[in-house]
């Protein structure tokens, strides 16, 4: 299995958004289950600071994320540029 874990810290005037964008079932989840081999996201949220979060986005391999940017970089890029507002930071973990 291969994970892809990002922090974000959410501005708090889009904290409702972001959990919509980035749980289960938000729009980044819905792009990723297009694909082959995407087993599920979770969005997991800090109980120390309530405007950060972690998402975990679980792959079958390395190579079925790859194929995935390959056949939807466009469609990522442009989510990617949609939400950029959310947040104050977000690092690749």
């Amino acid at each position: 299995m291969h994970l892809i874990i990002w922090e974000f810290a959410v501005r708090e005037e889009h904290l409702e958004d972001c959990i919509r964008a980035y749980g289960a079932n938000g729009d980044w989840a819905k792009l990723f289950r297009l694909a082959e081999g995407y087993l599920g996201t979770q969005l997991l949220r800090s109980s120390q600071n309530s405007n950060v979060f972690l998402t975990v986005d679980r792959w079958e391999s390395a190579a079925s994320f790859g194929k995935f940017q390959q056949r939807s970089g466009a469609e990522y890029k442009k989510l990617d540029t949609r939400f950029e507002g959310y947040t104050m930071s977000e690092r690749k973990v």
